[in-house]
């Protein structure tokens, strides 16, 4: 079995795969504060729930926007799995190419993103890919399959965050669709302003980019924690993939196992 994770600002992912199936996902709070051991004990006490035997797991992959936490995660896998991981990182073979100003800004979120769409959805058009993640962020690939630049918004949570932390009054609510947009108590209020503010942003951004892509056909997939909250609003989504990042990342171990082979 291959473990694949994703660490994010706000979260942590684990997938198990069992070839090319996954077999096993669950996902974690990020702290910075936690040791490789505490973050061992978690993830053998998470498989033993799960039935897996440490000894199953025989190779491994990462992603990480948090670059404090990349030794701990990985010192974890050598000590707890007995593993040496892979890790999203120039000099990894990803087969994407790049059009940005500096391909090392790129978050390895987002280059796994991008090659995971293109191996999954792939058809000689354009793809944009929303991924509702701590930030919002929309990667754009043309018709040849090269990832052509972007755009970040704010997180659905972190804005949350700010209007409650901002205001004396404002309760923390769930991110929910209301059932209007004329919303007629303090919690729908906000519902509303959340949840259809960031349909319309989306709606917006995916609108100016086939503009200015020159395309009409264009495949949106969202992926990340509110996909589906914010897609079922909007016209412009074809595609929801929650676990697009976590079966890039067993691509790309896959890819990279297959030229180390060579």
């Amino acid at each position: 079995m291959i473990i694949c994770i994703d660490i994010g600002n706000t979260n942590i992912k684990y997938a198990l795969f069992d070839g090319e199936k996954l077999s096993f996902s669950f996902r974690v709070a990020t702290d910075l504060k936690r040791t490789s051991d505490e973050y061992g004990a978690q993830l053998i006490g998470m498989l033993s729930i799960a039935g897996v035997g440490k000894e199953k797991v025989t190779g491994g992959i990462f992603s990480s926007v948090v670059p404090s936490l990349d030794y701990t995660i990985d010192h974890m896998l050598r000590v707890y799995l007995g593993i040496k991981p892979m890790q999203i990182a120039p000099g990894l073979k990803t087969g994407l190419r790049m059009r940005a100003d500096n391909a090392k800004e790129v978050g390895a979120d987002r280059v796994v993103n991008n090659v995971a769409a293109l191996k999954k959805y792939g058809c000689g058009k354009p793809i944009v890919i929303v991924d509702f993640g701590t930030a919002t962020t929309f990667n754009i690939l043309n018709s040849e399959g090269e990832f052509i630049g972007g755009v970040i918004a704010p997180g659905i949570k972190g804005s949350l965050d700010s209007l409650v932390g901002g205001t004396a009054k404002l309760p923390r609510v769930e991110i929910a669709a209301p059932k209007s947009v004329i919303a007629t108590n303090t919690v729908t209020n906000m519902q509303a302003g959340i949840v259809f503010g960031f349909a319309g942003l989306v709606e917006y951004i995916v609108k100016r980019i086939k503009r200015e892509l020159k395309e009409s056909d264009v495949t949106t997939i969202a992926t990340g924690g509110f996909s589906e909250t914010i897609a079922h609003e909007t016209s412009c989504i074809d595609v929801i993939d929650k676990t697009l990042t976590l079966y890039g990342l067993k691509y790309l171990y896959d890819l990279n196992c297959t030229e180390e082979a060579k």
